[in-house]
C-alpha cells in the first residue's frame, strides 16, 4: 500500500502552485509500524538509557550521581551513532540534527554524531521507474533520453541525469513507501522526547521540547519536493543579478511533489583544492564570494540554502558558484535578521557585550546568563573565527571549569538560528579547506562596511555602524556627566549626615563562605607553628606536641578546601544555568 496522494496516473503535473503539495500519512498501517518502530526503539536505547539513569543515581533509584568523563561520553556518542545507523534513515537524520545542536547534548556527542553521513545503497531501477510513471507518464515518452544509473543517493531520495527538450536535467526521485516510513518514526520520536526532557536538566527542557516538532517539519518540507522546487526559485530570484552565483532552474512540466526537475549545471567539488587550482582560480577570492553569498541570504533576503556540506557546492571554470540540493533550507525573520546584524556589528568593533545582547535580543541566551562566564565563552570563539592559534591552556583552562556544565548553559536555539549555526560551522570548514588562513572576521568587517542595510533601504551598513557607535558614544559622554555630578551630590548628603549606606551581599555560589573558612584555617594554621616553637623552647613540651600534632589536620582541611575548587564552581554554573531557566519560567 503505497502513501501517494496525488491525481491519477499518468495525470499533468501542477505547473502553478507547488508550495507544499504533500499531506502527513495517516491510517492503520502507519499506526502499526509506529508501535513496532517504538519497540524496536526503545530496545536499542535501552543500555544507554540504564546508562544516563544510573548516572542521575548510581542505582537508578537511589544512590548518589557520578561523575562522567569526556572518554566516558565518547564511547556513549560512538554507541549511540552505531544505534541510529542500524535504525534507518529517519534516525540518521534526526542524528545528524543533533550534531548541529550544542545547546541539546554534550560537545563530546556532537563532535561523534557530526561524522554521519547520509548515504544509503541506491533503490533498484525496477523500484524508481513506477514512482515516475505514476507522477509523469512513461519515463520513455516524457525524457528524449534517461540515464537509469543515480549519480546520486541518499536516505530520503536520488539523482538521476536526464534530457528533456534538448536539455540536459536532473531528476531527484523520492524513494517509494519512505513518507509512511519515515512518519512511523517522526511518531515514535515525538513520543520518546517528552520522557528524555523529564530526566533532561531545566536548561535544556527549552530545546528538547521543540525538538521533535522541528525534526517533523524539516524532514517533512525534504520529502516535499514542491517546496523544494518553491526554495530554489526563490532563492534563485535573490541571485538573478550576480553572475557569480548559479542556481539550478526548475523544470515544472517534468516536477511535481514527489520528482523535482532541473537543469543539470556541470561544476567542480568546492573542496578539490588541486581541480580549483588548475583552473587558475583564486581560492582566497572564491572563500570571500561563497561566505558573502551566504551573508547576503541569511541577512538580507531571509532565506538561505542550509546544507553547504561540500557535495552540495560546486565550482565552474569561470570561478562561478554553483549550490546544489535545497531539500533543507532556513528562513530568517526581520526581527532576528536586525539583531543578526547587530551581532555583526559588534563582532567588527569587536563588541563582545553586544554580540551577548544581540544573543539575548534573539532568543538564543537567557537573559540572566552568568555574563562573565558567557564573555570567556564568546571571546574564545571569535578569536577562532579570527584564524588566531587560540591558546591551548586557554581552552584546558575554560573546558576544564566548565566543559561538564558547557550544554547546561542557557542557550536555546531557535529553528532559525539553529539553521544559522549549522551553516556556520559547516561552511566554515569548507572555506578552511581552500583557505588555511580564513579570517571569519574580517569577511564579516568587510560586509558591515560594504553592504547596504536589511531593509533595503538607501543608508548604507556602514553608515549604520557609524551611527550605533556614535550612539553608544553619546550615551557613554551622558554618563559621564551625570555620574560625576550624582556622587558629588550624595556624598554631600552622607558628610551632613543626612544619609546612610546599606550593602547586602548574597552568597549564592558559597565562595563568600568559603574564603572565610581558608582565612580561619591558615590564621590558625600561621600562629600554631611559632606557638609550639615558643612552648617547646621554654620547656612546655607537651603542650607544644599537642599545639604541633594540631597543625597537622588544619593542613589537610586547607588543602582539602582548595582540592575542592573546581568541583564547586563547575557546580556553581550549574546552579546558574538552572536558576536562569527557573526566573525565566516564573517571569512567563
Amino acid at each position: 500500500m503505497a502513501d501517494r496522494d496525488t491525481g491519477p496516473p499518468g495525470s499533468p503535473p501542477p505547473s502553478t502552485d507547488r508550495r507544499s503539495l504533500s499531506t502527513v500519512p495517516t491510517g492503520p498501517r502507519v499506526r502499526l509500524r509506529a508501535l513496532w518502530r517504538f519497540v524496536v526503539v526503545v530496545t536499542s536505547l535501552f543500555p544507554l538509557a540504564v546508562t544516563w539513569l544510573r548516572d542521575r543515581r548510581r542505582f537508578v533509584l537511589f544512590g548518589r550521581s557520578r561523575s562522567v568523563t569526556d572518554a566516558e561520553r565518547r564511547k556513549r556518542a560512538r554507541y549511540l551513532l552505531s544505534t541510529l545507523v542500524d535504525l534507518g534513515p529517519t534516525f540518521i537524520k534526526f542524528g545528524q540534527m543533533l550534531s548541529t545542536r550544542p545547546d541539546a547534548i554534550p560537545e563530546a556527542y556532537v563532535e561523534v554524531l557530526s561524522e554521519l553521513q547520509d548515504e544509503v545503497p541506491p533503490e533498484d531501477w525496477s523500484e524508481i521507474e513506477p514512482v515516475i510513471e505514476r507522477e509523469l507518464g512513461p519515463v520513455a515518452d516524457r525524457f528524449d533520453d534517461f540515464d537509469t544509473e543515480p549519480i546520486s543517493g541518499a536516505s530520503l531520495g536520488q539523482v538521476y541525469t536526464a534530457s528533456v527538450s534538448g536539455r540536459d536535467v536532473a531528476v531527484k526521485v523520492l524513494r517509494p513507501n519512505i513518507r509512511g516510513l519515515v512518519e512511523a518514526d517522526v511518531r515514535v520520536i515525538a513520543t520518546l522526547l517528552p520522557v528524555l526532557v523529564r530526566f533532561a536538566p531545566e536548561s535544556q527542557s527549552f530545546t528538547l521540547e521543540n525538538l521533535a516538532e522541528e525534526f517533523a517539519v524539516t524532514i517533512r518540507e525534504e520529502m516535499d519536493y514542491g517546496h523544494e522546487a518553491a526554495m530554489l526559485e526563490e532563492i534563485g530570484k535573490n541571485f538573478d543579478d550576480d553572475p557569480g552565483v548559479t542556481i539550478p532552474e526548475v523544470v515544472a512540466t517534468h516536477s511535481t511533489d514527489r520528482i523535482l526537475t532541473m537543469t543539470y549545471v556541470e561544476g567542480t567539488k568546492i573542496t578539490d583544492v588541486d581541480a580549483i587550482d588548475a583552473m587558475g582560480i583564486d581560492r582566497e577570492d572564491l572563500v570571500q564570494r561563497l561566505e558573502e553569498a551566504y551573508i547576503q541570504m541569511i541577512v538580507e533576503d531571509g532565506v538561505f540554502h542550509a546544507d553547504p556540506h561540500p557535495g552540495n557546492l560546486a565550482v565552474q571554470s569561470d570561478g562561478t558558484i554553483v549550490f546544489y540540493d535545497f531539500g533543507m533550507t532556513g528562513r530568517v525573520g526581520p526581527s532576528t535578521r536586525s539583531n543578526m546584524l547587530d551581532f555583526y556589528v559588534a563582532v567588527a568593533t569587536d563588541d563582545v557585550d553586544a554580540a551577548l545582547d544581540a544573543f539575548v535580543a534573539m532568543g538564543a541566551l537567557d537573559p540572566d546568563a552568568d555574563r562573565t562566564m558567557m564573555r570567556q565563552v564568546f571571546s574564545l570563539v571569535l578569536d577562532s573565527f579570527r584564524g588566531q592559534d587560540v591558546e591551548q591552556y586557554r581552552v584546558e583552562e575554560l573546558f576544564g571549569e566548565f566543559q561538564s556544565e558547557l550544554y547546561d548553559f542557557p542557550m536555546r536555539l531557535p529553528q532559525d538560528l539553529a539553521h544559522v549555526v549549522r551553516v556556520t560551522s559547516v561552511l566554515e570548514g569548507v572555506c578552511r579547506t581552500l583557505d588555511p588562513e580564513f579570517d571569519f572576521i574580517d569577511v564579516i568587517t568587510d560586509y558591515v562596511r560594504s553592504r547596504r542595510d536589511v531593509g533595503g533601504e538607501e543608508e548604507a551598513v556602514t553608515e549604520q555602524v557609524a551611527r550605533r557607535l556614535a550612539e553608544r558614544a553619546r550615551e557613554s559622554a551622558s554618563s559621564a556627566i551625570r555620574v560625576p555630578t550624582k556622587l558629588d551630590r550624595g556624598l554631600s548628603v552622607l558628610s551632613e549626615g543626612d544619609g546612610s549606606v546599606q550593602a547586602q551581599f548574597h552568597d549564592e555560589t558559597g565562595l563568600l563562605a568559603t574564603l572565610a573558612w581558608r582565612l580561619v584555617l591558615g590564621v590558625g594554621l600561621a600562629a600554631a607553628i611559632p606557638l609550639a616553637s615558643l612552648l617547646y623552647a621554654v620547656g612546655v613540651e607537651t603542650v607544644a606536641l599537642v599545639v604541633a600534632a594540631a597543625t597537622i589536620p588544619l593542613s589537610g582541611l586547607l588543602v582539602l578546601s582548595f582540592r575542592t575548587r573546581r568541583r564547586r564552581t563547575v557546580e556553581a554554573m550549574g546552579d546558574v544555568a538552572r536558576r536562569s531557566v527557573q526566573n525565566r519560567r516564573r517571569g512567563e
